[in-house]
């Protein structure tokens, strides 16, 4: 019994020093001052970030721990105070984290490699709840149906092995009778009020909002799944000096300029000659098109786009990928596509191992916010640790210089996961098979560090 006592005791430590390093690597104490943390008085704010930050590593929420731990330096009303605190600017924290982050990582990239930008929504469910602070009516396109809480638009970076979180916002509803619990009044001129009024703005000007945030980070692709490319997304993306690659909805009601005339996708599909131009005959052509962003718009505002359109014979369903660079091959259009499932693992690994919408009981919409970046900054460590663990060339500059560095993802790898999203299609369930994403997210935790995995597999 001693002996096991010891072994916990010894995990912890290492534990804490692995999140010491984190917060010392990065310098969060002094980061917090740019983005607001700040008390007169009492205990820091990096000493309650750091325990808040680490309690997911020891299988307790905060009510198990301040029951047990007599020796933590705060109660319960501190660290709600904390959580809820209007002013602290944690969407700023997580951006200038994975900025620096980002650049570390991208000195370990050869120029030729793609880095990319990917852009998807999740679930953010509070079904049990009734009075959260803009509380919405969410449909939900994995189950199709509607559950309470927000839909969690994200934005990642990926250079093909790490995935970084960037910024987020907790999307309730433009229409008020979806709003279940209004938001509270505060003074315009605050983050705050700026914070409400964005989780009631529309999808793509949001989106817009997060990529001229992140417009210093190297990526010169944004990667969506087919509920974000639309004409009008792509069309104010390109605006903002991106390439866009997605999927498309195979749908009548979105057309295309395809030889003089407005089609839709299976219009334009049935009059290609279909040769097929990929191993197992599943990419069998492709077209280039135009399109634009309303009606309106003028000939010289259309975006010039490729479709690709890749097809499982013995199912005989097709998908189509769309690319705005002209430039690129079929190939590489869907090698670089295959990217896009990164944020699929990150979602899963957020509600499984790291507490998302599970650790606190809170009210307010500015604990949400708080609470959900603090997910993302403990995947943020785990991220860099699996690199490191992973990436000899991180270890000193001999290395930097004689490593190759790992392996992108490759075209077949990318085809094979666009055939697992036909087949969950078919399925009628999820685009994005689970069972791919359970395998890519094993992978992922295989490489973590024994200690941190250790004690997420035991929090489950």
């Amino acid at each position: 019994m001693i002996r096991i006592i010891s072994d916990d005791t010894s995990i912890d430590q290492q534990v804490q020093t692995q999140i010491s390093f984190f917060f010392n690597r990065f310098q969060l104490s002094k980061l917090m001052q740019r983005c607001n943390f700040y008390k007169e008085s009492g205990v820091p704010c990096i000493i309650l970030l750091k325990e808040l930050f680490g309690l997911v590593f020891t299988g307790k929420n905060l009510y198990r721990t301040l029951e047990t731990c007599d020796d933590l330096p705060f109660r319960k009303n501190t660290a709600y105070r904390f959580l809820n605190a209007a002013y602290h600017n944690w969407e700023k924290l997580l951006l200038l984290i994975a900025s620096q982050l980002v650049a570390y990582i991208d000195s370990l990239t050869g120029n030729d490699r793609e880095s990319v930008l990917i852009l998807d929504d999740s679930l953010f469910s509070r079904n049990r709840s009734k009075q959260v602070e803009l509380l919405a009516k969410v449909y939900d396109h994995t189950t199709h149906r509607f559950h309470r809480g927000y839909r969690m638009l994200t934005l990642g970076w990926s250079d093909g092995n790490t995935f970084l979180p960037v910024s987020f916002q907790l999307l309730s509803s433009q229409k008020e009778k979806n709003i279940l619990s209004p938001a509270k009044q505060v003074d315009g001129r605050t983050l705050a009020s700026k914070r409400r009024k964005r989780a009631c703005s529309s999808t793509t000007d949001v989106l817009i909002e997060m990529l001229k945030a992140a417009k210093h980070l190297p990526a010169r692709f944004v990667l969506f799944d087919s509920w974000f490319t639309t004409p009008k997304t792509v069309v104010r993306v390109k605006k903002e000096q991106r390439d866009v690659i997605g999927m498309l909805r195979l749908t009548e009601k979105i057309h295309y300029q395809f030889q003089g005339r407005w089609q839709n996708v299976k219009e334009i599909y049935q009059q290609l000659p279909l040769t097929p131009l990929a191993e197992g005959k599943r990419l069998v052509g492709s077209a280039c098109v135009r399109m634009r962003e309303n009606k309106n718009a003028a000939a010289e505002d259309y975006v010039d786009a490729r479709i690709v359109f890749v097809k499982d014979l013995r199912s005989n369903a097709m998908t189509a990928l769309m690319c705005t660079d002209l430039n690129l091959s079929e190939k590489e259009i869907i090698r670089i596509y295959g990217k896009r499932w990164d944020v699929e693992v990150f979602f899963k690994v957020c509600k499984s191992y790291l507490a998302l919408t599970k650790e606190y009981q809170g009210r307010s919409y500015d604990l949400q916010v708080a609470a959900t970046t603090l997910v993302f900054l403990r995947y943020t460590m785990l991220a860099m640790q699996v690199r490191e663990a992973t990436d000899d060339r991180t270890v000193c500059e001999l290395f930097y210089q004689l490593k190759d560095e790992m392996k992108d993802i490759v075209f077949i790898q990318a085809l094979m996961r666009i055939m697992y999203a036909l087949k969950a299609a078919l399925r009628q369930s999820p685009l994005v098979s689970m069972e791919l994403v359970d395998q890519i997210m094993n992978v992922f935790l295989d490489a973590v560090p024994d200690t941190l995995r250790g004690r997420l597999l035991a929090s489950t």
